[in-house]
């Protein structure tokens, strides 16, 4: 990992051996463009997933989410395993040409997801075949009983109404007593678990290390370092920025093996370019030096076994029983299925314990900085939790109740809204770094613990935004485009308060000796806040029909409810924050 000074001195200029690129390493020009590749291939699958499940394999709200937020906590948790293999045995570079050769077979294998799921619908224990018409913006649905076809509609008190074709109610089905289901394929239900638990094994060897081959670009002490990684942090947001509106549309425009596909091939690419390096990385990102036998053959083995491993965590995450009402919190954390006892077990465990080693090691400095990183690694949790909203809850609602037409020209697919966020980190970045150079000549810029909690503030302002777009909805109870775009206006600045200074802060604060170890935690903060955002979305979940809601109304009042409540928490904790800034920055010791 990344090991530049951890303590508060001054840090030293290096200047460059050999020719730069916009005065950094020329191998950051590499690195820049295979991370550009990877994010366009991890981005414009994530565009996908949530629609697929819900469209394709029409899995209800809950199930979706729960499933999608447990896969971004997978992929942010197999980087603890995949920086510690690289470490000590394969090398940085060639975890990354694994992980990038895995990752582009699971991309190639969600090409396969078979027929689409045909819906039903049970009502008093009897099962009805229900079809969606989809020749219009409405998608109605409708139960075949016998010749009759009903419309289906949901109201507000949770009873469904069911309307013959000259407009009477032929039948109201009681609340709880109308369940929605689809009929699907084990086999290709397993096809797309296996790809999914692929893909978050892959990442797991390629994410920590290609950024790992940044930090060996700079000798420790050089100042170019956290300019570097911004500039490495604009490929993501570049590779991203394409892929979320190309993937989406080929999905809608060909099918859903065609945007998968994509992904893929700009997942080959980014392999390429590692592979058929021409010796531009040679020296970089090499095996370390060890006596005995090599033991690659065996860690590639035992990786692709972990696949199954990945695979039934997942069956477990989809078939986890609910926690029984009254039980509390002793018996919610117990129903937790084992995804979520492993991510919130490790985490709860590991920040505490290396606060003790802290203690009892380091001096009294030091364990004033490592208690500074933890708690701001603890903030960091419950910002990625509603930042990540994007890729469930949000794109959900872009789906059901957004009105997705631009200026008449064109439509967006809900898949293609993620794209706001790419765009306006690439346009907001420079400014973002003019700013806070600006600031720190004055003396004006703010402290870390400030701009973590300006960024829980804004990430709550964006949803409040998008709220109150929804006060001026038409009949067709959408809001206009414009509302999301504004709500990823604002999560992307606060992003820029928090992302790029987030790893940077992890080394900075972190006792030398243990700075993996940390960085480890900071990747396990953001895997417990994807799956915490996952549950979070649980929450917005909505009854859906054949992938289609039975009220827009419903729909709409349930998503503003959340997004409200949710905006009001985070603004509160980002407040808190700022509050106790005071204390955290004592403690950094002059870091900044």
């Amino acid at each position: 990992m990344v090991q530049p000074a951890a303590d508060a001195t001054p840090e030293l200029s290096s200047a460059s051996a050999g020719p730069t690129w916009f005065g950094h390493p020329r191998q950051l020009a590499r690195l820049f463009t295979t991370e550009m590749w990877e994010r366009f291939g991890f981005y414009g699958m994530r565009a996908l997933l949530t629609l697929y499940l819900a469209e394709h394999f029409l899995f209800s709200d809950s199930t979706t989410t729960g499933l999608y937020g447990g896969f971004t906590a997978l992929v942010y948790l197999t980087p603890l395993v995949g920086g510690l293999l690289a470490d000590r045995y394969l090398g940085s570079k060639r975890s990354v040409k694994f992980g990038a050769i895995l990752m582009s077979l699971g991309y190639f294998t969600l090409c396969f997801g078979g027929q689409t799921a045909k819906p039903y619908a049970v009502i008093d224990g009897t099962r009805y075949e229900v079809q969606v018409d989809k020749s219009t913006e409405a998608k109605q649905q409708y139960v075949i009983d016998g010749d009759k076809r009903l419309a289906i509609k949901g109201n507000e008190d949770g009873t469904v109404t069911l309307t013959a074709p000259d407009g009477s109610v032929a039948r109201t089905v009681d609340k709880g007593k109308f369940e929605a289901g689809g009929e699907r394929s084990h086999f290709y239900t397993m096809v797309m678990l296996i790809a999914l638990s692929m893909v978050a094994v892959g990442n797991g060897f390629f994410k920590p290390n290609i950024s790992t081959m940044v930090g060996t670009l700079y000798a420790v002490g050089d100042r170019r370092r956290d300019a570097g990684f911004t500039i490495f942090y604009m490929g993501i947001n570049l590779g991203s920025l394409f892929s979320q509106l190309l993937c989406p549309w080929l999905a809608v425009a060909v099918g859903w093996w065609a945007g998968f596909g994509l992904a893929a091939l700009g997942m080959l690419f980014s392999w390429s370019l590692i592979q058929f390096d021409g010796g531009r990385l040679a020296g970089y990102g090499e095996p370390p030096q060890r006596s005995g036998k090599d033991r690659s053959l065996m860690i590639y083995a035992l990786s692709i076994l972990a696949v199954p491993v990945v695979w039934f965590l997942f069956v477990n995450l989809m078939n986890a029983p609910a926690a029984q009402e009254g039980s509390g919190i002793v018996g919610y954390l117990l129903a937790l299925p084992l995804m979520g006892k492993l991510l919130f077990g490790t985490f709860i465990i590991a920040v505490p314990l290396i606060l003790i080693w802290s203690a009892r090691v380091g001096t009294k400095v030091e364990f004033q900085m490592m208690l500074a990183a933890c708690v701001l690694i603890i903030f960091n949790v419950v910002f990625w939790t509603l930042f990540e909203q994007a890729g469930s809850s949000l794109t959900l609602f872009a789906n059901r109740n957004t009105d997705l037409s631009v200026f008449g020209l064109f439509t967006m697919t809900a898949g293609q809204t993620q794209f706001f966020n790419a765009f306006f980190i690439v346009a907001l970045a420079p400014f973002f770094s003019i700013m806070w150079t600006a600031l720190a000549k004055r003396g004006f810029e703010p402290s870390i613990p400030v701009k973590f909690g300006v960024a829980l503030a804004g990430v709550g302002l964006g949803f409040l935004a998008l709220v109150w777009g929804a006060n001026y909805v038409g009949a067709d109870f959408k809001v206009t485009i414009w509302w999301l775009a504004l709500l990823y206006l604002i999560h992307s600045m606060a992003e820029l308060c928090i992302s790029p200074v987030g790893l940077s802060m992890i080394t900075k604060l972190s006792i030398v000796r243990i700075v993996g170890m940390m960085m480890g935690l900071w990747f396990l903060s953001i895997s417990v806040a994807q799956y915490v955002a996952g549950m979070v979305a649980q929450v917005a979940s909505v009854e859906t029909v054949g992938g289609q809601v039975t009220n827009l109304k419903v729909s709409l009042d349930t998503y503003v409810g959340v997004f409200w409540t949710i905006g009001l928490v985070s603004i509160g904790i980002g407040i808190l924050l700022v509050l106790l800034s005071p204390v955290i920055k004592k403690w950094m010791h002059g870091v900044q």
